[in-house]
């Protein structure tokens, strides 16, 4: 391998590490002049790569997107998760990916991988055992479709299906997509009813775009908007509890999709929840382990007081 060559193999895997590199910078990495480094980058254009100089004293080179997808490098750590992400992708239907093209994508960088990494993939992926799915699978078509609509700005009418089973029909601004991981949401401005709507989009059908473009005032967060959506708005009970902890370390402890943290200062937080019972806030609460005070509703300080002597009564009574 000449000099040339191999410079370009050790400056491609930089220019894809960062958004942009000042030349001094790549020049110094790779232990050249800055000259050396003007040459290769028309180099690699000429190759196809599509590397934009950016203008000013700050600026530098950054590698763009072209009009279609030239050889990439991985380092071995890069190349190992994305060869496991695929395969995990194509053995699981309910993963949003599309698994049969993650299948493609997975056997091709299979054919070039190096023995050595073959060996970890290999490994990792024999002595791994997932969990079936079981959430519905969301086509990707339809994804693509809900994040251009979004970016754009344009309406779109679609079939919904309720958590009743109901069917209709709905006519919607929409704003962002929400993944809570294995479910993906719409936060929509629905027109008909004049309201924001979060929309589970395994359950929304026939995405057609209207060719009308509009923008919704006010727009909430969406990711707290979903947040709120699942884990208090359905239920009998929405609780209000102050716990004894930075909200960092309770939020670890209690995922988003169950409950939404907010700090008060740095050694408090406020947790809102919502469930059809209060003994189970109760109870999911003391699990913690954390010190916590009801806020609201009064009814949850009361059933605390009757879980607690019924626990009381249990730990006193003789074996």
């Amino acid at each position: 391998m000449t000099d040339t060559a191999g410079r370009l193999l050790r400056l491609l895997p930089l220019l894809t590490a960062r958004p942009s590199w000042r030349g001094e910078e790549l020049a110094e990495r790779l232990g050249v002049t800055s000259r050396t480094i003007r040459r290769d980058i028309d180099r690699l254009r000429e190759l196809g790569y599509p590397v934009h100089a950016i203008p000013g004293p700050l600026g530098g080179y950054a590698l763009g997107a072209g009009a279609g997808l030239p050889p990439l490098l991985l380092d071995d750590d890069s190349a190992v998760a994305v060869v496991l992400g695929l395969r995990a992708a194509a053995a699981d239907p309910g993963l949003r990916y599309d698994a049969e093209a993650a299948a493609r994508a997975a056997a091709t960088i299979d054919q070039v991988l190096p023995s050595r990494l073959r060996r970890r993939v290999e490994a990792l992926t024999e002595t791994t055992v997932p969990l079936p799915a079981t959430e519905p699978r969301v086509a990707p078509d339809v994804l693509a479709s809900l994040a251009v609509a979004c970016r754009h700005g344009e309406r779109l009418r679609f079939r919904y299906t309720g958590r009743a089973g109901l069917e209709s029909h709905r006519h919607v601004e929409p704003y962002r997509l929400v993944s809570t991981g294995r479910r993906w949401y719409l936060v929509a401005h629905d027109l008909d009813k004049m309201q924001w709507r979060s929309f589970r989009v395994d359950r929304l059908g026939d995405p057609l775009p209207t060719g009308v473009r509009s923008r919704p005032p006010r727009p909430p967060d969406a990711a707290r908007f979903v947040s709120e959506g699942i884990t208090t708005r359905p239920y009998r009970w929405q609780a209000r509890v102050r716990l004894d902890a930075p909200a960092d370390v309770v939020a670890g402890l209690v995922p988003s999709t169950v409950a939404v943290v907010e700090a008060m200062d740095e050694q408090h937080c406020v947790l809102t929840s919502g469930s059809d019972s209060l003994d189970a806030i109760a109870l999911h609460l003391a699990e913690l382990g954390i010190p916590f005070a009801p806020l609201e509703p009064p009814e949850l300080r009361e059933r605390c007081l009757v879980l607690a002597a019924r626990l009381q009564h249990a730990a006193d009574t003789p074996q």
